[in-house]
């Protein structure tokens, strides 16, 4: 059996806050045509609250999305489910996408085999880490990552879309700054209405005081090596990858 390859493109230059998230779709819908293989996409976002469908319908939201502009983030409404997540250049995604006859089949079975794949890359980088949901976080999940003693602060939220053919897997690190992330948090989830606890909103170096970007995603792809072969790819190649259809929409939401 030949060895699974997957290609590894550092995005360098953003698209924009909407225009990154959509990248992600349209690299999905490549690879259900047939025109991407096993893909991993790395970049740095720019500061971002996503907000999930379930958010936009709250009587809140429009509060919500011009704190998030009057604090310098870009208000987003994604199209997967979850609660509000905020991200900037402090964090990394990771966009996993692979073409798959039956990809809803291992969908449980990727958030939990990510999961830890992804704890364990931050323990190699010297972050006490672990997977599941801790009391009181934000965008709440099963297969959170987390990290510290006691309650403990999320490290990395992921979300999964499938679509008939292929599917796409990404994942927010969060490895430093976490202050302006916990004070947009607060404000989002203040005009929503919404419980969580701000003590929950932390980044790795929070944990593993000195953490670099570039140490972590160190250690994030030497963990995905064991995943796959990796190859370094120009990423000039999926600039010239779109997809029409559907784009994810900014919000009209002007700031107060």
């Amino acid at each position: 059996m030949e060895p699974r390859l997957l290609d590894v493109y550092r995005q360098e230059k953003s698209f924009g806050a909407a225009g990154d998230l959509q990248h992600a779709l349209d690299l999905l819908a490549a690879a259900r045509r047939g025109e991407l293989g096993p893909t991993l996409r790395i970049y740095q976002p720019r500061p971002t609250v996503a907000f999930g469908q379930r958010d936009a319908r709250l009587p809140g939201f429009p509060d919500a999305a011009a704190a998030c502009r009057d604090l310098g983030f870009e208000p987003l409404v994604r199209k997967a489910g979850g609660r509000a997540a905020a991200y900037h250049q402090g964090c990394l995604i990771l966009d996993h996408i692979e073409p798959e006859s039956d990809a809803v089949a291992h969908s449980l079975a990727r958030f939990a085999g990510f999961a830890q794949l992804l704890a364990g890359a931050l323990q190699d980088a010297g972050v006490p880490a672990g997977v599941g949901e801790i009391p009181g976080e934000y965008c709440p999940g099963e297969y959170s990552v987390h990290g510290g003693t006691g309650p403990g602060i999320k490290l990395v939220g992921t979300a999964q879309r499938v679509v008939s053919g292929a599917w796409l897997f990404s994942s927010v690190v969060v490895i430093q700054d976490s202050a302006p992330l916990r004070e947009v948090l607060t404000a989002v989830y203040e005009a929503l209405g919404l419980d969580w606890d701000p003590a929950t909103a932390g980044a790795a170096e929070d944990l593993r005081p000195g953490l670099s970007v570039a140490g972590a995603e160190a250690s994030l792809l030497a963990a995905y090596g064991g995943y796959a072969e990796l190859r370094t790819s120009d990423p000039g190649r999926l600039e010239r990858i779109a997809a029409p259809g559907a784009t994810v929409f900014p919000t009209g939401a002007r700031s107060r």
